[in-house]
């Protein structure tokens, strides 16, 4: 039975960026329903618009049968509508039952019914054999655990159809089999399900139905048993596209980043605890683990944005510790973050302001910039890396978030660095990009670059790492020289801890 229907949503933002043109989406009750396509493609505008965030310009939503107005959340809450992001909106300093219930408290008097809120969340959480401590701050939990106190949140407030964003993003394998467990115990339960997703394994697996989409319409919605993860991937990008990198075995040089002894200790408590490794010219060493095991403050002490560690990180032979950024980079160093909008971009600038961030006083002639050469090679980067948008001018953070991943990428790469930190560098772009990111990462590595890639994508880590280092609430618990000799559960079990290998 038709529980949604979504005709002719067409969506045009100011700039005059079309994100969505005359889309039609049929959504069954009872179905786990796959949101597939590029960057930019409307994917998650239009599924904005089905939970009241964003406001269609034409079009009709039809919920069983008949025409409703989703202005807003509330909106969308009332009609059995959640949504849950990809970053997550707990409060760190609340509790599991307090996040729950935030905003819809049950209250008597004005005093609020903790023990009834607590009995409710625990009953949702058996229900759904999503098993949590309703006690335990927001700021405590695990990703894994986060993620269903935000399927809680929303089912706690009556959701029949539930919207996820890339819900896999930074789950191991094992997490990942928990919470297909859980999302098709509420298929079974008649809650409809859409997943937005690049990730073909994950459609094939779980999903009955996927609706393609490219640059702003549907091109089609098909039954997902008669299509292989190639017809996907085609059909999301208008061509074929090569899942498995080809590259060579490595061959590495010199020694070009060296950490020892790397202690990092914030709000007292270790983040990173003694860790050494190194990194040669000429190879990828990827650092595996769950989001929030450390690697992010490794990231920062290596890129300089942290000085306050103990032990020693060198680059190319020089103690980075008492050098400023400017320096740093002087060294050969290039950094793709991982949060882009917060530090690998201006969102409120133009995309020629950032992609000149690096390269504008390198190219000046006594003290002036060449505004002529820079702006002929921002537009070559946008060619290059396939950056779409209206121009030069027009502000970065208009762009689709995966456009803005590759702006970044176009950036770091092009100053042919020595040693590239490459922090979850293809989070949130479609399929086509992900090709091409891997392709470049592999290139720069042929051509004598040191890589060091931060990913919680298992199959970027097979494709591409020469060697996988495996952090765990802070420490080393696998150094795998040959990523070829374990499987993705094997690994996961190193990711979480429950095995280690000796170092």
């Amino acid at each position: 039975m038709e529980l949604i229907r979504m005709t002719n949503i067409t969506k045009v933002y100011g700039s005059g960026t079309v994100a969505n043109e005359s889309v039609n989406i049929s959504l069954e009750q009872g179905e786990i329903h796959a949101i597939a396509g590029e960057n930019g493609a409307g994917k998650s505008t239009v599924m904005k618009i089905l939970y009241g965030i964003e406001k269609a310009d034409t079009g009709e939503i039809f919920f069983n049968g008949a025409p409703v107005k989703i202005s807003s959340p509330l909106e969308a809450s009332a009609l059995g509508i959640g949504m849950v992001h990809q970053h997550f909106m707990l409060v760190n300093e609340l509790s599991v039952y307090e996040n729950v219930f935030l905003g819809f408290e049950d209250t008597k008097l004005g005093f609020l019914k903790k023990e009834q809120m607590k009995s409710k969340t625990a009953e949702l959480c058996k229900k759904y054999n999503m098993l949590l401590d309703v006690d335990k701050k927001g700021g405590a939990l695990s990703v894994g655990e986060a993620q269903k106190v935000e399927i809680i949140k929303a089912l706690a407030r009556g959701a029949r159809l539930l919207i996820l964003d890339e819900p896999t993003a930074v789950l191991t394998p094992q997490e990942t089999d928990v919470l297909f467990g859980q999302l098709e115990s509420l298929r079974d339960d008649g809650c409809t399900i859409v997943i937005i997703t690049h990730k073909l394994k994950e459609i094939k697996r779980l999903c009955a139905r996927v609706t393609v989409m490219r640059k702003g319409r549907v091109i089609g919605t098909y039954p997902v048993d008669g299509l292989s993860e190639s017809d996907i991937s085609a059909l999301m990008v208008g061509g074929e596209v090569e899942l498995k990198v080809k590259k060579a075995k490595s061959a590495p040089g010199e020694v070009v980043l060296n950490v020892s002894g790397l202690n990092i200790v914030k709000d007292g408590k270790y983040r990173v605890r003694d860790v050494s490794f190194g990194i040669s010219a000429g190879e990828i060493v990827c650092i595996a683990g769950v989001e929030g095991n450390g690697q992010l403050e490794a990231v920062r002490a290596v890129t300089g944005l942290d000085g306050d560690y103990g032990g020693k990180i060198e680059i190319c032979g020089a103690d980075i510790r008492k050098l400023s950024i400017k320096k740093i980079r002087a060294l050969g160093l290039s950094h793709i973050p991982q949060d882009r909008m917060t530090t690998g971009v201006n969102s409120q600038s133009s995309i020629y302001n950032n992609l000149i961030a690096v390269s504008a006083f390198d190219s000046a002639r006594a003290g002036f910039v060449r505004d002529r050469k820079l702006k002929e090679d921002v537009r070559r980067q946008m060619a290059n890396y396939d950056i779409r948008a209206e121009g030069i001018g027009q502000r970065i953070g208009m762009l689709s978030g995966g456009n803005i991943q590759k702006a970044v990428i176009a950036r770091e790469l092009d100053s042919g660095p020595k040693l590239l930190v490459a922090d979850q560098p293809t989070r949130g772009v479609d399929v086509g990009a992900i090709e091409f990111i891997h392709k470049k990462l592999v290139a720069l590595r042929d051509g004598g670059c040191a890589v060091l890639l931060v990913s919680s994508d298992l199959a970027e880590v097979f494709n591409l790492a020469d060697r996988i280092l495996v952090f765990c609430e802070g420490e080393l618990t696998a150094h795998i020289t040959d990523p070829a000799s374990v499987s993705e559960e094997q690994l996961g079990r190193y990711m979480l801890g429950v095995e280690r290998i000796a170092l």
